[in-house]
């Protein structure tokens, strides 16, 4: 079998510098941890600034006359929904079962001008949905500044950046480096991400970190994500999984008149979807893991998407589909390794909201 070449991140010297214990994800070698450890960097974001790098994920340029019409085609959300400088989340499905190719940020920057962020092994499927568009991935860095004291840390190293609003998308200058910056994250703590060409990141990133900001793994991004509730693709999204089923039907402009996967989805609105995504308690320390039974009734009814030890709350957490007749406050078991374990069922998210 021949030997995988991973991708490196523009700030891989960085990571390494610091510490970085670096894994392979989706194709990329990125820091999962820092020598602090995951449960510090993960109560950094909650309670600070934490600054993660999120290179890895796909960056596409789409410009023309047609873009907007365009992207309106290829994915389920509604651009009438929102104007240039805004941001918006949107899922690309697969046209003959309404299933989720990918989810994605769409950055509106102009009204002939977007980014588009895939997921980082994903690209390929959106490059395919939007003939024409521009893989810009090897020209910048992404990076994320996340918690509640992430604007402040931003306004003091590049102030026009810390006024965006969440969702918003706005160009921004810091010594001669121009980037973009948008209100959006993905660990349920204000913030924001920053695109900024490859040259200028690594300066960038030691002045957030000299302004105050801790950096953060993905280990720590996976951990902030699965509190807030938010789906990851694999897992609570993917192949067989649609909108509707991940209870994000809010994603879905079902006011277009066309795009791919709409006849899928109609369809199962009318008949309405045979399952639900749902939180997991679990006492004690822990962790569930993907992949563990869900057992009610004596009765295999699910298998966990995500799951893990909270360190906000002291105890797992995790997610899975299942059967509707299963309701908020219901206890069901949790197969760990043998041993069969407890788990109420719980709103979503499980911090924050």
């Amino acid at each position: 079998m021949a030997e995988v070449t991973l991708q490196a991140s523009p700030l891989d010297a960085v990571h390494r510098g610091l510490g970085a214990r670096m894994v392979a994800f989706g194709g990329w070698e990125m820091p999962v941890s820092y020598p602090v450890g995951t449960l510090a960097e993960h109560a950094t974001c909650r309670t600070g600034a934490a600054l993660f790098d999120v290179s890895h994920l796909g960056s596409l340029d789409f410009r023309g006359p047609d873009a907007r019409d365009a992207i309106q085609a290829a994915f389920s959300n509604d651009l009438e929904r929102i104007a240039p400088g805004r941001a918006q989340y949107t899922h690309l499905l697969d046209d003959a079962d309404g299933s989720v190719v990918d989810d994605i940020i769409v950055w509106w920057l102009a009204p002939d001008h977007f980014v588009v962020l895939p997921n980082a092994s994903n690209s390929g499927a959106v490059v395919d949905a939007l003939p024409g568009c521009v893989d810009i991935r090897p020209e910048r860095a992404l990076l994320a500044l996340q918690g509640p004291t992430a604007l402040t840390v931003l306004g003091s190293v590049v102030p026009g950046a810390a006024t965006v609003a969440r969702f918003a998308v706005a160009p921004f200058q810091w010594e001669s480096t121009s980037g973009l910056v948008a209100g959006t994250g993905y660990t349920g703590e204000d913030g924001v991400e920053l695109a900024v060409p490859v040259e200028g990141a690594a300066d960038l990133w030691h002045a957030l970190v000299a302004a105050g900001a801790e950096p953060a793994g993905l280990g720590a991004r996976d951990t902030l994500r699965l509190e807030a509730g938010l789906p990851l693709h694999g897992h609570e999204l993917g192949s067989g999984i649609t909108p509707l089923d991940a209870g994000l039907g809010w994603v879905v402009g079902w006011e277009k008149e066309a795009f791919r996967g709409r006849t899928a989805l109609l369809e199962q609105r009318r008949s309405g979807p045979g399952r639900r995504l749902r939180g997991l308690a679990v006492e004690g320390r822990r962790p569930p893991r993907e992949g563990q039974a869900v057992i009610h009734d004596g009765k295999q009814v699910a298998e966990l998407t995500s799951g893990n030890f909270s360190p906000t709350l002291g105890h797992g957490i995790a997610m899975a589909f299942l059967p509707l007749e299963i309701g908020l406050g219901d206890v069901v078991n949790l197969d760990q390794r043998g041993t069969e374990v407890a788990a109420t069922v719980v709103a979503m998210p499980f911090v924050g909201g």
